[in-house]
């Protein structure tokens, strides 16, 4: 009896998928059995040594046969329909792996909405992106697959801040705090969400974060942590504010901007939350889904 060259490399390619988890991502690597139901092995996710029971599936391909497709960005994998119909409808998050034996790397990319594209006769294709390293890079892109497709993790966020999306409907006043830290360039600060009473005192705080944004805008990025409203200027604090004191050049201030500087140190904005159409579309959804085909109705315009 002779093992069969494929087999060797198939066998390569899962060793070398498992030493890349299992020591570069610092993870746990499950084989799972060798029935060729599409999955070859579990990676479970391990944060500060706490293991969180967060898995992502992996199908692994080994050889240099899956290579043979190259685009400008990396290769196409081409699955069958019935793989992609098992991937899309698995219970854990789907990444294929390639493995390179020339090179000796894996290459990953997620399976989704996103990433499957149909071709014009009916099958499906995946771009693997040549930067894309089964190496600790692949850390945090992966674990937050882990938590679930992008679609269901847009769906999880509508669905935590629903408590807030119907306290505006009922006409309560949601403002958002914001202190940025602008002299570190991790873009360090705060965000908190509380509530307006409209009695001259600050508002009373439901929730806060701790966000590092390095240099990314905290005007283009706040409105997108909170895609279900609108964001606009508080108008009560905007209009006691004194400009003149704030300490460097405001030429590029758009919509957004803070309404005073802390010792050169930190910015200081306080926005206001509206309920935009999403916000109302999916508070409709959410009623439809818990209540069934009742009268829809929305309280307040």
């Amino acid at each position: 009896m002779h093992r069969k060259p494929s087999a060797k490399i198939g066998s390569i390619g899962v060793t070398q998928t498992q030493l890349a988890v299992e020591a570069k991502l610092g993870w746990l690597f499950r084989e799972q059995p060798t029935e060729d139901y599409g999955i070859d092995a579990h990676a479970e996710v391990v944060d500060a040594d706490l293991v969180r029971g967060r898995l992502l599936a992996l199908q692994i391909k080994s050889g240099s046969s899956w290579f043979k497709e190259p685009s400008p960005d990396g290769w196409w994998f081409r699955p069958d329909v019935e793989h992609v119909r098992y991937w899309t409808n698995h219970s854990l998050p789907v990444a294929v792996v390639l493995y390179h034996p020339d090179r000796e790397r894996c290459y990953w990319q997620l399976v989704n909405r996103e990433t499957l594209i149909e071709t014009s006769r009916g099958g499906w294709k995946l771009l693997v992106p040549e930067t894309q390293v089964l190496d600790r890079e692949a850390r945090a892109p992966l674990s937050q697959a882990a938590e679930g497709d992008p679609y269901t993790l847009r769906i999880r966020e509508l669905r935590l801040a629903r408590p807030w999306m119907k306290m505006l409907i009922d006409g309560t006043r949601l403002v958002i705090d914001i202190e940025e830290w602008v002299n570190k360039t991790s873009g360090r600060g705060t965000i908190a969400l509380g509530v307006d009473n409209e009695d001259g005192n600050d508002p009373e705080q439901l929730v806060s974060w701790t966000v590092y944004l390095g240099l990314s805008s905290y005007a283009e990025v706040v409105p997108k942590l909170f895609a279900w409203a609108n964001v606009s200027l508080h108008d009560e604090t905007y209009d006691d504010a004194e400009y003149d004191d704030y300490p460097y050049e405001r030429d590029d201030w758009g919509a957004l901007h803070p309404y005073m500087n802390s010792s050169g140190e930190v910015d200081f904005y306080r926005l206001e939350l509206t309920l935009n159409d999403l916000g109302r579309a999916f508070l409709l959804v959410d009623q439809f889904a818990t209540e069934g085909p009742r009268q829809l109705t929305m309280h307040r315009s």
